[in-house]
């Protein structure tokens, strides 16, 4: 099924909002929308919520041969789901072009970007490794799937615990949580991704589209990066061409971006950690709000509240002064007072001002015609001559 396109009143009008620095949920350019972040009961377990757009991701991992070619490293594995719950443009077991650029820009993002120590993921050399598999569901589309995809991902896999083994010989032993404590994965950086959307030939951009801008975008531009502003990777689509101005001035604003998530990450982990380690309830039956009713809930739109104070001081200015006078109470006896001197009694009218009832002369010579039905005899009747 495809999605439903836009009418030209619709793009005209993002078109002309984008133009006048106005977005739709009143962010202003380089906003991001609210991001999220919640843990699950088990390790490696991850819901992003970026604005409406939600995304969830799962690491797990098993003992597997290693390749011919790294017989000393482990393997990543990544895998992206698009399924018709998150939108209904999304059409099932079948892999649509968005679907492959979101997957090979998740590969690039995290794995050739050698953010997770491989080499710590063998467990005999040539025999046996651990294999690492990232699940990212979509949940809910809108807008810029790309950076919640990537900041689950990473927030994931900062939260993994694999098993702890023990080797004897050629004997692999994989303790179970409860017999020893599971290790994290050695994570060197967290990569993030961040978009950028252009418009009117990459004369205007936008950070974090949403998914009614993404649709009258003319360009996209992903851009990895850690904390430590080491760009990961890059990449352009669309067909425009931009400027090296352009490009440098993107890159300085993610990398504003990725320390901000970063942090945002690392307080969600420490937070997961200490109630944890205090033995408190976890998970995200714990995350959301109890005793509310949110079937029906819609956020406030939001509204232009800049140079308010400045229009009703203008509005006040330009209203005319009365400048008729409001009289003193004056004070006639002991206990009555008067304000004004009133006007005329209009209640009462006199008697000489009523109407008199006009009379209608009846007319002698009318005649009146009694007939209470067709077949009984008509009668006439004459007034008397005095």
């Amino acid at each position: 099924m495809r999605d439903t396109p836009l009418s030209n009143c619709e793009r005209l009008f993002l078109l002309k909002a984008i133009e006048a620095k106005k977005r739709l949920d009143g962010r202003q350019t380089y906003d991001y929308r609210n991001i999220k972040i919640t843990f699950g009961t088990d390790y490696g377990c991850c819901s992003v919520e970026l604005g409406k757009t939600r995304v969830l991701c799962q690491v797990s991992c098993e003992l597997v041969p290693p390749k011919d070619s790294r017989p000393t490293e482990g393997i990543m594995f990544f895998h992206l789901e698009l399924s018709p719950m998150a939108s209904p443009a999304f059409e099932p077991n079948r892999q649509s072009e968005l679907l492959v650029t979101l997957n090979r820009q998740l590969e690039r993002c995290l794995r050739n970007s050698k953010c997770i120590d491989t080499e710590s993921l063998c467990v005999v050399s040539g025999e046996k490794v651990w294999q690492i598999r990232v699940d990212v569901h979509v949940l809910n589309q809108d807008g810029n799937l790309m950076d919640a995809a990537s900041i689950a991902a990473i927030s994931a896999l900062s939260h993994f615990r694999r098993p702890d083994v023990a080797i004897q010989g050629r004997d692999v032993t994989v303790f179970s949580p409860e017999e020893r404590d599971p290790i994290p994965l050695s994570i060197y950086h967290m990569p993030i991704c961040v978009s950028f959307a252009f418009f009117l030939q990459g004369s205007y951009l936008l950070v974090d589209p949403c998914e009614r801008e993404e649709r009258v975008k003319d360009g996209l531009l992903v851009i990895a990066m850690n904390k430590h502003r080491e760009i990961c990777s890059i990449q352009s689509s669309g067909g425009i061409m931009l400027l090296k101005d352009q490009v440098l001035r993107c890159s300085k604003i993610a990398s504003v971006k990725v320390s901000e998530i970063t942090e945002l990450i690392n307080k969600a982990l420490e937070n997961d950690r200490k109630i944890r380690k205090e033995g408190g309830k976890f998970g995200f039956a714990e995350s959301m709000p109890k005793e509310r009713i949110t079937t029906l809930k819609r956020d406030d739109a939001p509204v232009e509240m800049t140079d308010v104070k400045e229009t009703a001081s203008d509005i006040v200015n330009r209203t005319e002064t009365t400048t008729e006078a409001v009289p003193s109470p004056v004070l006639v006896a002991m206990g009555t007072a008067q304000v004004g001197e009133g006007i005329v009694n209009s209640w009462a009218l006199d008697e000489d001002e009523e109407d008199e009832p006009q009379t209608e002369d009846r007319k002698t010579d009318e005649v009146m015609v009694i007939s209470d039905s067709e077949e009984e005899d008509v009668v006439i009747l004459h007034e008397e001559a005095q």
